[in-house]
């Protein structure tokens, strides 16, 4: 009976879940039930795959609609019509603003369904009906036209549970309208009747039309649909060439040939280790998986892509000698199991970084390349803020109260009816879908059209998109290829080019040649003393600690630390553990002896994902498809699954069974569950650990090339400020941005540095490029006329260049350079340059004596670039006579000091039982670092107040070597008023 059902997938529609609505379905006895989301199919498969475990025959349909306006209901008679349906549907998704037609084109295998006001005047086909809701009865009962009763059916919308869920569907509506609630048009909502009626009120409110009925049960009889989830095998392409044997042979021959470029011997462990995984590989059919990765890395290789293969990948061989990854297994003994073993029925997983300014061609390549090619999308859901703002502006709150909703000061009790509204209902609709988005770097290659699993859409990207997510795919046996970006490779490549530009005596860098720089004594020195900014992975604040506090300076060494510092090994109180280890021999002998057993390399702790595998078998008596199963599980996609929660019991089962006390066995539990889900695989942490190496070694030999490059990709952990610090540090000349100097991007000769035109917040890309191809067709700018000449730019633009002192060249104070720009140009930009054989005399106007000084200029650059370049300490209002610096803090261990930082960074985190509290990241007045802890009494009494410079009162403590300064009180230091509104400027300080 139920043709017309909706999930919360009809986006900002419904208000139930899946498995709400199944459990509506099951507690009305329902045995048949059709899913039809509003132009969406995300919520299909995985109806489909639950429906049996309510009892219920699953059918699958689309409603679709110009926003609330039903134009017609499909339904898929089978697999075929539900294919066909989501080719249909991707035809409107994949053009902006398409209009859905009244009628659809003939679609094979379907049924189609009209609302019966819209179609009573139809001539309809064989798989044509209309669709009777109960508020239609009466216009069905005294209508003149003559209906082929045949053609009846029962329309009865389901898109929401009750009253309440009634009252959030029109706040959806709201929020998708964009108005408010008392302003939404009833056209733009559903019936609040559109819930879920039992079985016997359906017959009694139909009592007087059984031909529906009859011809509703009739029509759900006729469709069945069928997916396989206990997947044997993947469903992504099967074959590279189109023949399995062929594959084979290829794949073999293409390792066999990488042996040369990878290893300078082969011995008998290395072949014996490529006959094993070959033979995993074929018996597990995942030949074409390799061979489509070595595809795309040939083209990524033959454009000059870098690239890092990632992930549990980088644990095979195979992968090694097809040049995937870059990280050789057997030097570092990776698990393979842990990648593929044969109780494995996904694919291996490969993550395959590129620059970010490479990966979308890689995706054109891959589209172009394979026939049924996706990109794999995400569920960007409603979080509390973000419902909260929705809904206070749906209700009309004004903005400061929205904004105290959102920050979370207030009391419920005290909030007026409104306000207090908006929170039940953002509640309420936290984790509901609210748009489709496009993962991060997941690629769908499938053997059969995308469509016949979903439909896909068209973001601004342009490459077409599944309306399902990487769960729902991995449970039909669609498993992502990982194509994502990252602006570290961005650096490193163009380090080199930019190394090659500034020193063109010297030899080419080979970038790769990682065994080399795992002995240089100076990346050695780095590391060991975490002088790593700007470097891969290694330059957080926590990773900077934790450096120090293992003393690294060797690759497996920053291999396990890649890993240690992951969230869930700290959680679960292991870090600190390994760091006693791992500097405290002695200490070792405390690990429980299985575990020292089964992971000597890492002291008996828990520190990559194979370990969770191993420990989960060896200790934990699974069999290695359950731990790995286990393994899966723990990273959160099927943690409530419940093969994932047998599994777990088992572990448990087998320790009792096996004499293990419960407290040991609860604490490897425990250990397993904090970290596993966040834990990197060996040979991930390995990946990281090469592209770190390869950063360390620009950052040790190239400092300054290495730090242009930076800044020109973006930064990373810090801001752009702290970069322009750090290439100080290391002697460069920073000069602001220069009209016949620099780029868009930042540029480098010698020691001096010219930032780029990019840098300048209010400057438009347009401006940026009229200069640079105007100074590539005429040659420099000889004075501010000369550029006025030549340049049609509105006065507000010129000004953010006069400003910033990029006509410094001149030797004219900037102040009368804007006095003239004023005086010569409007602010309509003129017609473009059109250069001539003779230039008329410029009137020449005579400005008063006008001065600026550094001063202003610090206050120019802070307004244009968000920073001074000078040291922000000399714009102090009161400059104090602290002489005390970072790296004096050791001499005051357990002491409370005082102490100038000026704040990069904070990291804000929770204690166990919730409250607030910090960690900072300072500079003092000679550059170098200053760590904070703000535990939460102090977090709320002295907040962060923003960039500036602070007092830090606290006490100094060591763990280590690491300093950190335990807070007791902190103020945020005025500086000086701005002098270029002041009456009384300050001279500089000194």
């Amino acid at each position: 009976m139920y043709l017309n059902c909706h999930t919360y997938y009809s986006l900002r529609y419904g208000t139930l879940k899946p498995k709400e609505l199944l459990t509506l379905a099951a507690q009305k006895n329902c045995k048949v039930l059709a899913l039809t989301d509003i132009n969406n199919t995300s919520a299909c498969l995985d109806f489909v795959r639950m429906a049996p475990t309510y009892d219920i025959k699953p059918i699958l349909g689309i409603d679709f609609r110009n926003g609330a306006d039903q134009q017609f209901v499909l339904l898929a008679k089978n697999n075929k019509g539900y294919q066909n349906m989501n080719s249909y549907l991707s035809s409107f998704l994949h053009k902006p603003h398409s209009i859905i037609p009244e009628r659809p084109r003939l679609i094979d295998d379907s049924y189609v369904i009209y609302p019966f006001e819209k179609g009573k005047d139809y001539s309809l086909g064989t798989n044509e009906y209309l669709g009777v809701s109960q508020k239609q009865l009466n216009s069905l009962k005294f209508s003149k036209h003559i209906f082929n009763k045949d053609r009846l059916v029962l329309l009865h919308t389901v898109s929401f549970q009750n009253k309440k869920g009634f009252n959030t569907h029109r706040l959806l509506r709201a929020i998708d309208n964009n108005t408010l609630l008392s302003k939404l048009p009833t056209s733009e909502q559903g019936n609040e009747t559109d819930q879920f009626l039992s079985i016997e009120d359906i017959q009694i409110i139909y009592s007087d039309f059984p031909r529906l009925l009859e011809n509703t049960t009739q029509l759900l009889n006729e469709c069945h649909i069928k997916f396989n989830f206990s997947v044997t095998k993947p469903k992504n392409q099967r074959t590279y060439s189109n023949n399995e044997a062929l594959d084979f042979r290829f794949l073999k021959k293409l390792t066999y040939q990488g042996l040369s470029y990878r290893y300078e011997n082969v011995d008998k462990k290395i072949y014996s280790r490529i006959s094993k995984e070959l033979a995993i590989i074929k018996e597990k059919g995942f030949v074409s998986y390799f061979l489509i990765n070595w595809k795309i890395l040939k083209y990524a290789r033959s454009k000059g892509f870098f690239y890092v293969g990632r992930g549990s990948g980088a644990n095979s061989i195979i992968a090694y000698l097809l040049r995937i990854t870059d990280v050789d297994p057997v030097e570092l003994d990776l698990y393979f199991e842990r990648f593929i073993n044969l109780y494995r029925q996904n694919p291996p997983d490969f993550d395959i970084d590129f620059s970010w300014a490479d990966r979308d061609d890689i995706t054109r390549f891959m589209f172009k390349q394979f026939k049924n090619t996706a990109l794999i999308t995400v569920y960007n859901t409603f979080k509390f803020k973000a419902s909260v703002r929705e809904l206070g502006k749906v209700f009309g709150l004004p903005k400061s109260e929205i904004d105290a909703l959102t920050k979370g000061k207030f009391n419920l009790n005290q909030l007026d009816n409104l306000s207090q509204l908006v929170i039940k209902y953002s509640q309420y609709i936290q984790g509901f879908p609210n748009y489709l988005g496009i993962h991060a770097g997941g690629v769908l290659i499938s053997e059969q059209p995308i469509h016949r699993y979903c439909a896909t859409f068209m973001p601004p990207k342009g490459f077409a998109t599944t309306q399902i997510d990487m769960v729902a795919a991995e449970d039909i046996g669609l498993y992502k290829f990982d194509i994502l970006s990252q602006r570290g490779l961005g650096k490193i490549k163009d380090t080199v080019e930019i190394i090659r530009k500034n020193h063109p005596l010297q030899k080419p860098i080979d970038i790769h040649n990682i065994k080399r720089f795992k002995e240089d004594k100076r990346i050695k020195y780095l590391l060991k003393n975490a002088k790593a900014i700007g470097c891969f992975y290694v330059e957080s604040p926590a990773m900077r600690m934790l450096l120090k506090k293992l003393q690294v300076d060797n690759y497996l060494g920053l291999v396990a630390a890649s890993s240690v510092i992951r969230p869930g090994v700290a959680k679960s109180g292991m870090m600190r553990e390994y760091i006693l280890r791992y500097r405290h021999p002695e200490r070792r002998k405390d690990a429980h002896p299985v575990l020292l057993h089964i992971m000597p390399e890492t002291f008996g702790v828990m520190v990559y994902q194979e370990d969770v595998i191993k420990v989960a078998h060896h200790f934990g008596g699974l069999t290695l498809g359950e731990a790995d199963m286990l393994r899966r599980g723990m990273s959160g996609k099927f943690r409530s699954r419940d093969e994932f929660l047998k599994v777990k019991q088992q572990f448990f089962d087998n320790c009792k069974a096996s004499g293990k006390p419960d407290a040991v066995t609860g604490d490897i539990w425990r250990q397993i569950e904090s970290f596993a889900g966040y834990a990197f695989a060996k040979g991930h942490s390995a990946s990281y650990a090469v592209e770190s190496y390869q950063s360390l070694f620009l950052k040790a030999y190239y400092p300054l090339e290495y730090m242009v490059a930076t800044l020109n990709n973006g930064g990373g952990f810090y801001s752009r400020e702290l970069y322009v610090h750090e290439t100080k540090m290391h002697g460069g000349i920073i000069q602001a941005p220069c009209i016949n100097r620099s780029g868009d991007l930042t540029t480098i000769t010698g020691r001096t540095i010219y930032l780029g035109f990019s840098f300048l917040r209010s400057l438009e890309s347009e401006t940026t490029e009229k200069i640079l191809m105007d100074r590539a067709h005429y040659g420099p700018y000889k004075s501010l006329d000369d550029f006025i000449d030549r340049l049609s730019i509105s006065v507000e633009q010129l000004a953010i260049l006069i400003k910033i002192n990029a006509f410094r060249f001149t030797g004219r104070n900037k102040r009368e350079l804007l006095w003239n720009a004023y005086l010569q140009t409007s602010k309509i930009p003129k017609e473009a340059h059109i250069p001539t054989l003779f230039y008329s005399k410029k009137v020449s106007y005579k400005t008063p004596e006008l001065k600026s000084t550094e001063l202003e200029n610090a206050f120019d650059e802070y307004e244009l670039l968000g920073f001074p370049l000078c040291n922000p300490f000399n714009l102090l209002a009161n400059p104090t006579k602290n002489s005390l610096r970072a790296n004096q803090l050791l001499h005051y261990k357990n002491r409370v000091i005082t102490i100038e930082g000026y704040l990069v960074a904070t990291k804000n985190t929770a204690t166990s039982n919730g409250k607030l509290m910090h960690f900072g990241t300072f500079l003092d007045r000679n550059g170098n670092f200053i760590d904070t802890v703000h535990f939460p009494p102090i977090a709320a009494k002295f907040p962060f107040k923003g960039k500036g410079i602070y007092a830090i009162t606290g006490k100094v403590t060591e763990e280590f070597e690491c300093v950190t300064i335990e807070v007791i009180s902190m103020y945020h230091q005025a500086i000086i008023e701005d002098p270029r509104y002041s009456e009384n400027p300050k001279k500089p300080a000194v």
